[in-house]
């Protein structure tokens, strides 16, 4: 059996936060469904990942993934927003396919499921760049977000990119700006703080 993370090992008391993931030419996009999330840690490894954080209700939130195929950890982006914690991880073997995120195809948790409104068919597409994917992202979320400010009164976006430093680097908290709710116009911005281990094996 394999060892877990020594960077992020298991809380005693803990549950596996809800996975959504799909395949693309060049990546792997992984989305856990978190509220809120806070104190948000993530292990990226060759072959595997660990997130640990804490929902809103300070429930602990514990995933360990192993790949179905290598990954490039130092190529990878990790984003924190009200109500996901997005990451996006390159292949080592660009174009070709993961017929499941995990490695072990008799593995089936409940908590893990194929994120299908973003899946599609890319065999014929041209190559994507990680710019346009990001801001494909970004839009994306931020669209959402605006328009359920609108109905729960709730602040639009909370989000960090995290630069991954060598071997590691830990990302410090660098402040907030909280107020009322923003017009449509408007951003107000939510930095969180986040670890994220990429150390050498």
């Amino acid at each position: 059996m394999a060892m877990l993370p020594k960077n992020l090992p298991r809380p005693e008391e803990c549950q596996g936060a809800q996975t959504l993931w799909y395949d693309k030419k060049k990546y792997v996009a992984i989305n856990f469904m978190v509220q809120n999330p806070k104190d948000v840690e993530v292990d990226i490894q060759d072959t595997y990942i660990v997130l640990s954080c804490k929902d809103v209700d300070d429930n602990n939130m514990y995933n360990h993934i192993y790949f179905y195929d290598k990954v490039m950890k130092f190529d990878s982006q990790v984003k924190i927003y009200d109500r996901s914690i997005h990451i996006l991880i390159r292949k080592v073997k660009e174009n070709v396919a993961w017929p499941r995120l995990q490695k072990d195809a008799n593995l089936k948790p409940n908590w893990m499921a194929v994120d299908f409104e973003n899946w599609r068919d890319w065999a014929n597409e041209e190559d994507e760049g990680m710019a346009e994917y990001e801001q494909y992202v970004e839009v994306s979320v931020t669209l959402t977000n605006r328009l359920m400010s609108m109905f729960e009164g709730l602040h639009i976006l909370r989000s960090v990119t995290l630069i991954h430093g060598f071997p590691f680097q830990m990302i410090q908290d660098i402040g907030s700006k909280k107020g009322a709710p923003p017009a449509m116009d408007d951003l107000d911005d939510l930095v969180s703080t986040a670890r994220i281990y990429l150390q050498l094996t």
